[in-house]
């Protein structure tokens, strides 16, 4: 792979790395606050699971750049400033009620299982050996996720209105995921990566026919034009937190 191709790539890898990695610092943050304990474990199992995906990204990130794929992605996440993320606004939004969090896991539950099934068949192996690696946990994420928004939406009208309601807060952002570089398109036509406009259809279909079964509906709102460039005010609070002590002496073991 030639240099040019190796940096699209790595580019990519580390967008999916740090909207997994955000991901699952929201979904860690229902430790103890979850409604019932049941999800309160869920929720803290999905968080390990999301950080766990995050540094398989990051590790392979890190050999794209040439990197140790044991001490980079420390070194991504607690050296990098908040405009040197690429995390979609999605993944770094508070989470609401638990009808908010559940529907942005079902969301991108059901973007992950399409994207990383056709990641699966790149013919970059070590992308489809991770890609493979993650599917493997991400069937419980959308199988969990989709049983609760079943179970909301055609719950109570109280239930029904909360998922509604985050279905129309969260619908603008979704467009983000989907947003790719145009050094994309020689990854996808040498087989590295697969087209994203047939990723963004399967998903539309299948998302929308599942909403329609658990009585939501679609907004008629467009997805906002946002920036992966540009972070976002929950980025940057997240990381003031995150990186304070590792701030105060970088050179810290522990």
């Amino acid at each position: 792979m030639d240099t040019a191709l190796k940096e699209s790539l790595a580019a990519s890898v580390l967008t999916w790395a740090d909207d997994e990695f955000f991901l699952a610092h929201r979904n860690s943050q229902w430790c103890g606050h979850a409604p019932i304990l049941e999800e309160d474990i869920a929720f803290a199992n999905l968080a390990l699971d999301e950080l766990g995906h995050a540094i398989l990204w990051y590790q392979l990130y890190a050999a794209l750049q040439n990197e140790d794929p044991e001490t980079y992605p420390d070194q991504l996440v607690y050296s990098r400033s908040a405009s040197e993320y690429r995390c979609a606004q999605f993944s770094a939004l508070p989470n609401g009620d638990f009808a908010f969090s559940m529907l942005r896991q079902f969301l991108f539950d059901h973007l992950e299982a399409i994207r990383l099934a056709r990641l699966a068949e790149s013919r970059f192996e070590p992308l489809a050996e991770t890609a493979l690696k993650i599917s493997r946990e991400e069937i419980y994420h959308l199988r969990h996720a989709r049983a609760w928004v079943r179970r909301l939406g055609l719950g109570t009208e109280e239930s029904n209105r909360r998922m509604q309601a985050a279905l129309d807060r969260l619908w603008p952002y979704v467009g983000q995921l989907f947003d790719r570089a145009e050094s994309e398109e020689r990854l996808t036509a040498e087989q590295i990566l697969p087209g994203w406009q047939g990723i963004f259809a399967a998903w539309q279909t299948t998302v929308q026919q599942e909403l329609a079964e658990a009585g939501l509906k679609l907004p008629e709102q467009a997805f906002k034009t946002l920036d992966r460039r540009l972070p976002s005010q929950h980025v940057i609070d997240i990381l003031a937190e995150l990186q304070q002590v590792s701030r105060l002496d970088p050179n810290a073991v522990w």
